[in-house]
């Protein structure tokens, strides 16, 4: 391409076809492609206005998701998204979940596990780097998140083992060195209560130490029976410019999660996902319960080894402790009522611990500009776990009307089996090499590879199993003008077998493993186009994803000693699709997001239906359509501002093939300052819409989505 009339032709055409979608009655969602530096002691913290223009809130031109250096979203040769602070606060977001509207292609599977590019993957980052806290059953809080990023496609290169559908990273907030603090207070239905504090300020006159401290706290009911929620968050960072090369900055945070009434299953469904009961059924009893407690520790290091070569190392390590008890749907009785019930005592507890170290150099060869990554990561968990559980009438846990369900079953007097324990430990260890090349004013280069060991280890048993694999990537943009780039990629990733699937069983003396881990590889092409004077952006991309050595159960497995392992590789899957994202200004005081994805992941290779979380040769809960929208206008005249988008999922299949039904939901939010005091509230669910955000299997059913909601904060910049 270049700049002749033909070219700005095209560019015409696809702005009025992005701002025909912004237009139409299924229109205005919420995206965000934003992206900030990490440079923390230079950042300000922003505290949100409505007076001006929202540009500022809802696009950031650089990020180090893509590459790990500070890249320009226009030189990135992959599909990333971010979703700022500002869009977040604007939604009204509290939890991971309420994001998934926000980015294209990513839907919700289960719990906090999610559906992207067709693929079920659970896998997130915090600054970058391996150390969940909430890992398992429970959705992260936003509280001290500053944005979520949202890097598309395989990331193996950078990042190591993870699913082919994309990652999710948490960057969370740090202290800053001019004065901002903001308190606040919430409330809404369902006995909704919350208050939050957050200050960052310098501390001594020389301004070489910040400091920030934060505090979280909510509570309410749910529309579950018997289920609440209280969430605890405390948080307290330092910041210590050293000298001029080099900075070190301390976070803590303490998570305490305390969920009523869960671990929460579906809401039971026919074959065409309409729900049997109110979507306040809940199979848990009142005195069940999800209990999380965490601590993370964090230190970040900054240094400048010389005026051409730099250095961030990031040191983390949690301890977190997860307590269930709860009741599962196991079956309808022949009366079609009746739901048999499972009840379960779990306990699970995490120590983890990860070192992440990356240089950058920057040099000119031959007249062209080189930025060198060179890095390395290494991780440690440590997983304890143990169970109790029982089933039935036959250990006296009774059965649930689920039209009329009656409480009050006491698990003290359950017959449950003698518990099982286990104690794993894995171990994931990597070095990766990096160049960006700026060729000339028009082309640039991205190649890339990476090396991982990993290795995982019953510590009972004394079992054990590793492999190794290696992770290129290679990209390439070109720029015909300073508004355009066109850029392509190829990028792989794995994913290792789970241990359990890899060790001799003690039902089968077939030896099951030595499975090598999945393998995934994308190709992909996009465009990227700023209009208006670089207020608007969007992004088109196209991809192609092949998933191989995915296991299967084998079908000429027979039994015990048959001579045939339980588990084959005979897998491969496929996934292709379209994405379209839109984000920026399309006047003054007028902001918006738009997001259309189109997905389609069947079973190309292997025994249709055997691979896990297919139906068929189709994967569950992986719809073909998607698409989000969020517009905001702001009224300078009298300091509010007005915004409002929908969430469509078109429809989908369950694990057991049930249909969970197409919707759309539309949220709206008014945001006021008076006197300093901004007021917002958020309606979610608008028209009070009955719907799946995901199916599970046919004993479960499906989870449904919350009942329109209302919520109403107060918050003042001290």
């Amino acid at each position: 391409m270049n700049t002749n009339p033909s070219a700005s032709t095209v560019k015409k055409s696809l702005l009025v076809s992005a701002l025909a979608l912004a237009y139409a009655p299924a229109v205005v969602a919420e995206k965000a492609l934003n992206q900030e530096t990490a440079q923390n002691s230079e950042q300000t913290m922003e505290i949100i206005q409505v007076r001006g223009r929202a540009s500022q809130f809802y696009f950031v031109e650089e990020s180090a998701m893509a590459t790990k250096t500070p890249t320009n979203y226009m030189d990135m040769p992959q599909s990333l998204q971010v979703l700022s602070h500002e869009l977040i606060s604007d939604q009204a977001a509290k939890q991971t979940s309420d994001l998934y509207r926000s980015i294209s292609g990513m839907t919700q599977f289960s719990y906090s596990g999610v559906t992207a590019r067709g693929f079920r993957q659970d896998q997130v980052r915090y600054d970058g780097v391996q150390g969940d806290p909430y890992s398992g059953f429970s959705i992260p809080q936003l509280f001290n998140i500053e944005r979520v990023e949202v890097l598309k496609g395989p990331t193996g290169m950078l990042y190591g083992a993870g699913q082919p559908g994309g990652l999710l990273n948490y960057v969370t907030k740090k202290p800053k060195f001019s004065r901002a603090s903001e308190i606040a207070l919430v409330t809404g239905n369902e006995d909704l209560f919350s208050v939050y504090g957050d200050i960052t300020d310098a501390i001594n006159q020389d301004a070489d130490l910040a400091y920030r401290v934060g505090g979280f706290y909510q509570s309410k009911n749910g529309f579950r029976n018997n289920t609440d929620e209280k969430n605890t968050l405390l948080s307290a960072g330092l910041t210590w410019l050293v000298n001029d090369r080099l900075d070190l900055t301390v976070q803590y945070d303490f998570i305490d999660q305390d969920l009523g009434g869960h671990r929460l299953r579906g809401v039971p469904v026919d074959d065409n996902g309409n729900f049997l009961t109110d979507i306040s059924y809940n199979a848990n009893e009142k005195s069940d319960f999800q209990r999380l407690q965490a601590n993370v520790w964090q230190l970040i290091a900054n240094s400048e080894l010389s005026a051409d070569l730099t250095n961030t190392t990031v040191v983390r390590i949690l301890d977190n402790k997860r307590n269930q008890n709860y009741h599962e749907n196991r079956g309808l009785a022949d009366d079609g009522r009746s739901m048999v019930r499972q009840f379960r005592a779990q306990l699970r507890e995490n120590k983890d611990w990860s070192f992440t170290t990356d240089f950058v150099y920057q040099m000119s060869l031959a007249d062209t500009e080189h930025t060198w990554l060179f890095g390395g990561d290494y991780f440690v968990g440590k997983l304890h776990y143990q169970s109790m559980a029982g089933k039935g009438e036959a250990d006296l846990i009774p059965d649930l009307d689920i039209i009329n369900p009656v409480y009050g079953a006491d698990p003290e007097t359950y017959l449950l089996d003698a518990g099982f324990a286990s104690d794993t430990e894995i171990i994931r260890h990597g070095i990766y090499l990096q160049d960006q090349i700026r060729l000339n004013d028009y082309w640039l280069a991205i190649a890339g590879v990476r090396y991982d060991r990993f290795e995982d280890k019953d510590l009972n048993s004394g079992f054990s199993t590793s492999d190794h694999d290696y992770s290129p990537r290679l990209g390439v943009i070109y720029q015909p003008d300073d508004e355009t780039s066109i850029f392509a990629n190829l990028s792989q990733g794995f994913a290792p077998q789970s241990l359990y699937y890899q060790q001799e069983s003690d039902l089968d003396d077939d030896v099951i493993g030595d499975l090598q881990a999945e393998t995934s590889i994308q190709h992909e092409l996009g465009i990227k186009n700023q209009w208006l004077n670089d207020s608007l952006l969007t992004t088109v991309t196209a991809y192609h994803i092949v998933k191989d050595n995915v296991s299967s159960w084998n079908p000429a497995d027979t039994g015990i000693n048959d001579g045939h392992p339980a588990l084959v590789q005979i897998g491969e899957v496929t996934s292709k699709g379209l994405e379209i994202d839109v984000v920026g200004d399309l006047s003054e005081n007028w902001t918006g997001t738009l997001n259309y994805a189109y997905n389609s992941a069947k079973i190309t290779g292997g025994a249709p239906g055997v691979i896990s979380n297919a139906i068929g040769d189709e994967f569950a809960n992986a719809p073909d359509h998607t698409l989000g929208a969020w517009t905001r206008w702001d009224i300078p005249n009298i300091a509010s501002s007005f915004a409002f988008g929908f969430d469509y999922v078109s429809k989908r299949l369950s694990l057991s093939g049930q249909k969970v039904k197409a919707y759309t939901v539309w949220d709206a939010s008014w945001r006021s300052e008076f006197s300093g005091v901004e007021m917002q509230i958020n309606l979610k669910n608008l028209f009070d819409k009955e719907y799946a955000t995901s199916g599970f299997n046919e004993r479960n059913g499906h989870f449904p989505g919350e009942p329109r909601s209302i919520q109403v904060q107060l918050s003042y910049a001290l």
